[in-house]
This record gives structure tokens, sequence and C-alpha cells, in this order.
């Protein structure tokens, strides 16, 4: 991140590139990419629901321009308004029919675009962030899935609310029309159906450049998005190397360039706008001459001419909506293509349901276990077989990258080894609900994470339920009572973002509150006095060893006094286990 930051890299500017270069040679997708709507089943459902609405509402268009030339004309013969009651009527009762269809249409394709956001973005979180595996913490930058989860997805919402309801009414309304219009003018349809195919040739040819730009639109706003979250990360560095100043001018020029890209976004929307208006206006002007002069020469009869008026607006008014709408399908689909690659689509094996023993009375074995990250030559772990006994500290060393934060995702259940197996008490832990078994852990990462919230809250999710008393005792086992006591507001006060900073023992000891707060018979500690200072460690160090009192335990540890608190040290070495080492009894 330094390097990149110094030098004004943009992270993952060579992965947008590379697309950019092969988005000519992608397949181009369905206005509904069947992916989405195999990962929402009742999308499908709602759209159909809309697609009915949007028929009610064709055929109510068609009923209110028929009434409309009726009354009139009738009202031209001289009708009285007792005779032209029965019109007037079915006339308002069409037209409340058509606004309350329209707000239904609406409102059901909201509702469908809000559930693709919603379920994508689970899903997204899922992949990314819960471990499916193949590695999910391996792929993108963090900066490019948060622009994508947060600002891509939104683009989803005019899709699957306007562009895709509308495309619909686009073969519906104008098929509806036409078949009227040729039982009452045959010439009129036939200058209709001439006319009528000009809209879509435009929207075809701006379409192809509009696909473009926004694809280059979204690869824009990524690499504005995963070089801000970069430069925020590295604040202090680049202080430290006074490299602020030239920083500010990099984020000005991936701005523009993002600005840049929206702004050609737009020119071709609005483009598209007048070029649709253009051709409509021209083929309701060709329709309403030629219906004008039949008329005067008589060859049409004046409520025939007047439906036919009525009705060349509503021919026309789909397609243009949908071409106004084109934009949102084309970053609907940069979108999709972005959210799918990052979501990956492994070949999941189905998560177990069986309930795990208790490693207070099982011993946890793996076994011959291998795993590979996809974007690494080599693998991380190759028969890796370790046996942690029950009421045991296991010590896991070794260099960095060696592969022990692996080992220990891969017990707490977020990845799943690529070989091997894992058992508790005998049963595979692949058969083994991984909600039940998480129940049974207590994870305490090198770098804690605190939530915006208070201190109490914090510590609350070892367990949401527990009482203020239990959250101070936990505070006092974790050596953190001391520190909290002198905070403004003591166990309430704010901490997080945008609340009171804390340092890093600090935060370690929040952590390991958590941990006790938890009571569960397996802990996995990850360097838990990694970076800090002797006095912090030996706090850290002595909270531990209360912690680990009657539990199993996976503990990974660089310092050798962490190590020295276990009972077994097992050193790992390039994805392998080296001998074993004992050591004396705590």
């Amino acid at each position: 991140m330094i390097a990149g930051a110094a030098s004004g890299a943009a992270p993952g500017a060579a992965r947008n590139i590379v697309r950019r270069d092969d988005h000519a040679s992608r397949p181009q997708m369905n206005a509904l990419d069947r992916r989405l709507a195999e990962r929402v089943p009742g999308v499908r459902r709602m759209l159909t629901a809309d697609g009915a609405i949007g028929l009610l509402a064709t055929i109510m268009v068609l009923a209110q321009a028929v009434l409309i030339a009726r009354i009139s004309a009738r009202a031209f013969d001289g009708a009285s308004l007792s005779d032209l009651a029965p019109e007037i009527a079915a006339l308002v009762a069409a037209v409340l029919v058509r606004s309350g269809a329209g707000w239904g249409f609406e409102v059901v394709g909201r509702r469908a675009a809000t559930a693709v956001m919603s379920a994508l973005r689970l899903e997204l979180l899922r992949a990314r962030l819960l471990g499916d595996p193949a590695g999910a913490r391996d792929r993108a930058d963090a900066g490019e899935v948060a622009a994508t989860a947060v600002e891509g997805v939104e683009a989803l919402e005019a899709m699957f609310a306007r562009y895709v309801p509308q495309i619909f009414l686009a073969v519906t309304v104008p098929a509806a029309v036409l078949i009227v219009v040729v039982t009452i003018d045959p010439v009129s349809a036939a200058i209709m159906l001439f006319t009528l195919p000009l809209i879509p040739v435009f929207m075809w040819l701006i379409g192809r450049y509009t696909e473009l730009r926004a694809q280059e639109r979204l690869e824009a706003m990524n690499r504005l998005a995963g070089h801000f979250l970069d430069v925020v990360r590295g604040l202090p560095t680049l202080r430290a190397f006074n490299r602020g100043p030239a920083q500010a001018e990099r984020i000005a020029q991936v701005s523009d360039d993002y600005r840049r890209a929206t702004m050609g976004t737009l020119r071709i929307a609005f483009l598209s706008g007048t070029v649709l208006e253009l051709a409509a206006t021209l083929g309701i002007a060709l329709v309403a001459v030629t219906v004008g002069v039949r008329l005067v020469d008589a060859d049409v009869t004046f409520e025939a001419a007047l439906t036919v008026l009525l009705l060349a607006p509503e021919l026309y008014l789909p397609l243009r909506s949908l071409g106004t709408q084109f934009h949102a399908s084309a970053d609907g689909r940069a979108v999709t293509e972005q959210l799918l690659e990052l979501i990956g689509d492994p070949e999941r094996t189905p998560a177990g349901t069986a309930a795990p023993p208790s490693p207070a009375a099982a011993d946890i074995r793996l076994e011959a276990v291998d795993f590979s990250y996809p974007s690494r030559d080599t693998p991380v772990l190759s028969g890796v077989t370790l046996e942690i006994g029950s009421g045991e500290t296991v010590a896991l060393t070794g260099p960095s990258g060696g592969g022990k934060s692996t080992v220990a995702a891969l017990l707490l259940g977020l990845l799943r080894p690529g070989g091997g197996r894992i058992t508790v008490g005998g049963i595979d832990l692949g058969q083994c609900s991984p909600e039940l078994w998480r129940e049974l852990l207590a994870w305490v990462p090198q770098a804690p994470t605190i939530f915006r919230g208070t201190v109490a809250d914090n510590v609350r999710l070892g367990d949401p339920g527990a009482s203020d008393e239990s959250v101070d005792r936990a505070l006092a086992d974790a050596e953190a009572a001391g520190f909290v006591s002198r905070l403004p507001a003591g166990t309430a006060t704010i901490v997080g973002d945008g609340g009171r900073p804390l340092s890093a023992g600090e935060r370690q000891r929040i952590g390991l509150a958590r941990a006790f707060l938890r009571d569960a018979p397996l802990v996995v500690l990850d360097e838990p006095t990694a970076n800090l200072d002797p006095d912090n460690a030996a706090l850290i160090e002595t909270a531990i060893e209360r912690l680990l009192e009657g539990r199993s335990a996976l503990l990974i540890a660089h310092r050798p006094e962490s190590a020295a608190i276990a009972d077994r040290v097992v050193r790992l070495d390039a994805g392998a286990i080296a001998p074993v080492q004992e050591v004396p009894a705590r």
C-alpha cells in the first residue's frame, strides 16, 4: 500500500485495464441476466406481476383513446350529456384504472429492484468476507468491493424498477395499438408500421456506444474508491514521508477522470433522448398530416381519425421511455458483470446440518489438510496434520506467510479445506452446522475490530444478552477494567469510528473481554500480543492465561513468551508441520 500510495498508482488499475480490453469479447447479456434471476427466485414472480399490471395499463390506454374519440364524435353529432353518460363513466373508470395500474407498475418494479439489490449485497458479503471456498479474501481490494456494493448495486434499481418492466410495455403497447388501428384505418396502421422501427434502430446504434461508456464509468468509480481508501489507510505513512500534497493532486486527477466518464455517459443519455424524441415526433407528424388530409377528403370518419391521432403518441411513448432508460440498462449490465466477477460462481459444497460435539469433551484433528488461494502458485497448506486435545493449548509458530492464520480460519469454519478434513470427536466438521460450531468458539484476532458504539456494546458481541454485571466481570478478567473506569462514561463511553479512539492494547483487551463473555470451550487466538509494548503484552498474557484455564485453545504466536504458556508448540513452515516441541506443563 505504501509503495502504491507514494507513487500515485491507483489500486486496481491493472485489473480495470484488463477489463476494458476484454469488454468487446464478452458475451452480451440480456436485459434480465438469468444469473441474477437464479440468485433471487422471487424476482421472476414480481416481474411477471409487473407485466400483468402493464398489460392492464395497455388495455386502459386503448379504451381511453376509443372512448374519448367516441364521446367527441357523438357530441359533434348532437348527443346530449345524458346520452353520453355511460361513455363518460367508462372513460372516468378507464382513467382511474390506468392511474392505479401505473402506480402498481412502479411499486412492484421497485420491490423487485430492492429484492435483487438486497440479495446481491448479501451474497457479495458472504463471498468476500465470510469465507467461501477459493479464498474470498484473496481477490479484489476493499475499495472495489465497497464501491460495487454501494454505488454499483444502486445502478441496478433503475434497471429493474424502470428498464426491465418498460421492455414489456415497449412490446405490448405498440402491438396492441397497431391491432386496434389496423381495424379502424389500415392506411394509418401501415404508416405507423413503417415509422416505428426507426426508434429501435436509433436505440441500437446509441446503445452500442452507451454500454462501453457505462463500463468505463464503473471502472473510473472503482479506481477512485480504491485509491481514496488506500490513501486514507496510509495517511500516517504519507505524512511521515511528506507525500500528502502529491496524493491530494492524485485524488483530484482520479476524481476528474470519474467526472469526465460520468459526464460522457450523461451526454450520451441526453443525445439518445433528443434523437428518439425527434424520430417519434416525425412519426406522429406523418400520421397526423396523412389523417388530416384524408379527413378533409372524407376518406376517413371523424371518430376513426380522432382515435388514430390519440393512439399515435401512445404507439411511440413506450419506445421513447425505453430509450431514455437505456443508459440505466447499460449501467446495470456493467455492474452485473462486475458483481458476478467479484462474487464468483464456485461449486459450493452444501453446509452440514449436524450438531458438532463440544471441544470440552472431544479432540480436534486436522487430517492431511491442504489449502490453496486462487492467486498463488503454491499451496498455503500441504498435508497438515494437527491435533488439539480436549482442554489442551497448542501454540502454532512459524514465519509470516507460513499458513498459521489460514489454519485458524479453517478451524473457525471461515474457509474449507481443499483436501483432507477437520474432525471433532471423529465427526467431520464439514458435516456439522457452521452456525452451531461457531457457537462453541471464541476468537481473538490480532487486531480486534471496534465498532461504533459503547464499550459495553462492543464487549456484548460475545454474548448479546449478557447482563451489565457479566460485562464488568469480563472486562476485569481481560485486564481492561482499569482503563475502562478512566473513560468519561465508563462502559457507556462511545468508541469506534467517531468515538473515543483506543490504543492497540486497549482494543486487544476489549477483544479478550468478548472471549471471556462468550465462555466457549474452544478459543482461537491469532497473535494477540503482536505489535504491543512489553507492559501491554504482559497484561494481555496474564489475561490469556486466565482465559485458557479449562478450555481447548489454538494460540498463534510469534513471541516466545506467548508460546511458553502452551502445552505444546507446533511449528508451521512453508505450509507443513515441523517436529513437535514439548513445553513444560504450566
